[in-house]
């Protein structure tokens, strides 16, 4: 397994699930994919959202991506590692123009509302049904 796999099944499956915590408190909520590449799984969210503040308090972050199939068919990808709050106005430039719905949020690229995060290092896995009790066995992608 490689990391271009699970660039891949992210790509594939955008609509994945985000957990953060607020103190002991873990969060999870419904989140949407925006790109990867080798140096990181890329994502945006609001500045005056509760998210962002759990993340900038603490970075340890875990999504999971599911290809939404019956019981026979799942298959999930776990990444977990460390978000990065990234200020770059090209990347928000270029958030802007794949993600056009979220213009009307603020007032253009250099608008602080817009937060991009990415996950550069950590680790990643693949599941299957059939991978109950399995969990620890399998094979990891470091990145």
């Amino acid at each position: 397994m490689k990391l271009q796999d699970c660039i891949d099944f992210a790509t594939k499956n955008p609509v994945c699930y985000l957990a953060t915590t607020d103190g002991d408190q873990p969060h999870v909520r419904g989140w949407l994919f925006w790109h990867a590449n080798e140096t990181g799984f890329y994502f945006q969210t609001f500045q005056p959202k509760d998210v962002f503040k759990q993340i900038q308090k603490n970075p340890k972050v875990e999504l999971c991506f599911t290809n939404n199939g019956d019981l026979k068919t799942v298959r999930t990808m776990r990444l977990t590692g460390k978000a990065e709050i990234l200020n770059d106005l090209k990347l928000k430039e270029r958030l802007l123009n794949d993600m056009p719905f979220l213009k009307p949020a603020g007032n253009g690229p250099q608008d602080p509302i817009y937060q991009i995060f990415r996950v550069a290092h950590g680790e990643a896995f693949f599941w299957t049904i059939a991978d109950i009790l399995k969990e620890k066995t399998l094979e990891r992608v470091k990145f």
